[in-house]
């Protein structure tokens, strides 16, 4: 017994021994900021002084990058459709084109001269072709740069220069380590400014934008990053390389604190394949989704923000192979919850094609699994061409995206139509027969009579001049023989959405 009161004794005397020490009872619940708390976790040892001397080590590997390029537009007369059109040669389409210049960011990855930046960087506006990339290093020295590599899902781009020394370079960390908090510094070149360096906070990580896109998942900082940054690093304040700086949320444009870089475990694997000559594969559905959130959760009665919910499933992908249906909620995917931080777009992509993977989900209020054989995702431009016609904004495979036409100068500059080949997907799109032959109209030139007669945007140009019409170089040779012919107009038979096909005489725009 006194073995047993002499045990309750000590522990009365520690536990106010520990009472005077913290000014709390023992075992008291304390603020979170309270001075007791606080000293174990403020970041004195970590917040630096200054960040001369880590910018200084690490700014001889961050370069600037311009390209040069030619674009193709088109020109407008401003009098089409008055007297005085004649006066300024055709009526308008006439294609001409125009120098342009980008600035970007990137970093050496390699002493032989491996680069890294973003695929926005070197890529060239609209129609236009890049004439030529040079990369500048920060002692004022100009380097032609050749494209190794690039991937427009990703948004990464590898170049490639060289040099009889070796190039300082840095190498990428491990951005998984990265916590909301953490001290991060960007180095880029901003508005042209060369060798800007800010610094900021790890403000979030895994920060999905809601793009659709497979790698919507961003460090987010608020250190100032600008246009011209895109490709530039972030680094950590080990000097390792956790991002690429790749955009920013703005009402107005400029900086607001709020900038995304793609985490460096992702890129780091995309650049290695890259620069390997390795094709990038990513994993498919077809399937078009949107977060389970605010009314639809409601509705639903299931939880915010888990899982996502199935709109539309696209006929012969592998998700209606597996019975995938509209109106489902996709909660799991090989195991892995799917969420804001982990969407259904990520997981996806980051699955093997070929790979067969059990998907759990939510039909009607009850749980259920299928096994689906991931397929392999079409490239950007073949997605951007499978949501033309219809007004679908997101999916897990495939984000919206400009108009991917390979309409002839001949046909805009004759018809002032801007058309596309008919594909199945196109097709299912427009409501008509998978194996219906034609060209679709993407856009039309508002002063041609083309635009006059009704013409429209997903118009399927069936025949002209009573040839069958099954590629785009078919009409293309129609309008130049009637061109040779001296003829002032093409028939086209035009189906449009809903109706039978009809008959039109199209006039060709008049040349100088």
């Amino acid at each position: 017994m006194r073995y047993s009161y002499g045990i309750t004794s000590a522990l009365l005397v520690g536990g106010a021994a520990i009472s005077l020490i913290t000014g709390h009872p023992a075992g008291a619940q304390v603020a979170q900021n309270d001075d007791s708390q606080i000293a174990k976790v403020v970041p004195r040892a970590g917040a630096p002084e200054g960040f001369a001397d880590l910018t200084a080590q690490l700014q001889p590997a961050v370069v600037n990058i311009s390209t040069r390029q030619r674009i193709k537009v088109q020109s407008q007369n401003p009098f089409a459709g008055t007297p005085f059109e004649g006066m300024f040669g055709n009526r308008g389409g006439q294609t001409q084109t125009r120098e342009a210049q980008s600035l970007g960011s990137g970093f050496i990855i390699s002493a032989d001269g491996y680069v890294v930046t973003n695929n926005h960087v070197i890529s060239p506006e609209g129609n236009g072709e890049i004439e030529e990339i040079t990369v500048t290093t920060p002692d004022g020295t100009d380097y032609p740069a050749k494209i190794v590599g690039k991937d427009d899902a990703s948004d990464l781009a590898v170049l490639k220069i060289s040099s009889s020394k070796p190039f300082p370079f840095v190498k990428f960390g491990d951005s998984s380590k990265a916590r909301p908090g953490d001290w991060v510094i960007a180095i880029g070149n901003p508005f042209g400014l060369g060798g800007t360096v800010t610094s900021g906070i790890v403000s979030a990580v895994y920060r999905a934008t809601g793009s659709g896109s497979p790698y919507d998942r961003y460090i987010q900082t608020d250190a100032s990053i600008n246009r011209g940054n895109s490709g530039g690093p972030l680094f950590d304040m080990q000097g390792n390389v956790i991002g690429i700086n790749n955009a920013i949320l703005s009402p107005s444009g400029g900086s607001v604190g709020i900038g995304l870089a793609i985490p460096a475990e992702t890129a780091a694997p995309i650049v290695k394949k890259l620069m390997d000559g390795k094709e990038i594969e990513r994993g498919y559905l077809g399937v078009q989704i949107q977060p389970v959130a605010g009314d639809l959760a409601d509705s639903l009665g299931l939880p915010q923000n888990r899982g996502e919910f199935v709109q539309a499933v696209e006929p012969g992908q592998p998700a209606a192979k597996a019975g995938i249906q509209p109106g489902d909620v996709v909660t799991k995917v090989d195991g892995k919850d799917v969420t804001n931080d982990q969407t259904l777009s990520f997981l996806v992509a980051n699955v093997k094609p070929g790979t067969t993977i059990p998907v759990e989900l939510y039909r009607q209020g009850k749980r259920r699994a299928v096994n689906v054989t991931v397929g392999k995702r079409p490239s950007n431009a073949e997605l951007a061409q499978s949501q033309m016609f219809n007004g679908n904004d997101g999916d897990d495979d495939s984000q919206s995206g400009s108009d991917s036409s390979s309409t002839s100068e001949a046909i805009a500059d004759n018809l002032g139509l801007q058309v596309t080949p008919m594909t199945a997907r196109i097709a299912a799109q427009l409501g008509v027969s998978p194996d219906t032959k034609g060209v679709v109209v993407l856009g039309i030139n508002p002063s041609s009579d083309a635009a006059q007669k009704g013409m429209s945007r997903g118009d399927i140009i069936m025949s002209a001049n009573y040839r069958a019409i099954e590629s785009v170089a078919d009409l293309e040779a129609v309008v130049k023989k009637a061109r040779s012919d001296n003829r002032d107009s093409v028939l086209l038979q035009v189906k449009k959405r809903g109706r039978s096909p009809q008959f039109a005489a199209i006039r060709l725009l008049r040349k100088d």
